[in-house]
């Protein structure tokens, strides 16, 4: 795989007689965050499926270097753990219970939940339990992070602080990243590289990259570049309409 963590080539993936990809070929780079944005039901949600290995391509060649953790779109918090005991359960292939316990401890304060420690999922706000889910993805050591809409139950404020979070955590704690997301300004403002499906079966039909560093103000010009450019492609907004905004 070379320096390419996340492979999918010349994949085809069907649901029944529903071709979802054909001939698909994406590959994701050690440490990169790539984003994935397209109409609904046009495979995105498969692709990190494929790269979990919870489905396998009817043909072509599916690669993944590393362990993968994943955050869903809801809720997956177990409500009879406490906030403490659903982080543990990151790091519970590791044998040292007192390694378990500092890691615990450690990411407690990386999302400034120490005092809720012993608190259930139902006792916390929606921001609070993503930022929980998120601890305990990137708890005991994984090398990938795959999010499938992960802020999308959040409203709007909570959502922009969850980006900011996210971007700090990845700082502290770098991964490779693959975010599925209806939200195209969070994919601006997140990504390494956005990647833009088409309709079924899927195709890549734009890639933007933005080399900026992480968090980015929804006003940068590169970011709302990147919007504009997005909606076009996928016909949300005509090209000679985004020129005249950017004027």
């Amino acid at each position: 795989m070379s320096d390419n963590q996340l492979l999918v080539e010349n994949v085809l993936f069907r649901f029944g007689a529903i071709a979802v990809f054909e001939n698909l070929s994406l590959a994701v780079s050690r440490g990169e965050f790539v984003a994935v944005v397209g109409p609904s039901g046009c495979g995105k949600t498969t692709l990190l499926d494929l790269f979990s290995r919870f489905r396998k391509p009817d043909s072509g060649i599916v690669e993944c270097a590393g362990r993968v953790r994943m955050v869903y779109q809801h809720d997956s918090l177990f409500p009879w753990q406490t906030v403490s005991e659903n982080i543990a359960l990151g790091v519970s292939h590791l044998a040292d219970s007192g390694e378990q316990r500092r890691q615990v401890a450690e990411m407690l304060s990386v999302i400034n939940l120490e005092q809720f420690a012993d608190n259930y999922p139902h006792q916390l706000s929606g921001g609070m339990r993503r930022r929980v889910e998120l601890a305990r993805a990137l708890a005991g050591g994984s090398d990938i992070l795959l999010l499938d809409e992960p802020f999308s139950a959040l409203d709007y404020l909570t959502r922009l602080r969850m980006r900011n979070e996210l971007s700090r955590m990845l700082e502290e704690f770098p991964r490779t990243v693959v975010l599925v997301t209806h939200d195209i300004e969070e994919a601006a403002q997140l990504a390494d590289r956005v990647i833009v499906f088409s309709e079924r079966p899927a195709r890549i039909c734009c890639e933007v990259k933005l080399a900026l560093a992480r968090p980015r103000e929804l006003t940068h010009p590169q970011v709302v570049e990147t919007v504009h450019r997005i909606l076009a492609e996928l016909g949300l907004e005509h090209r000679e309409q985004r020129f005249t905004v950017m004027a």
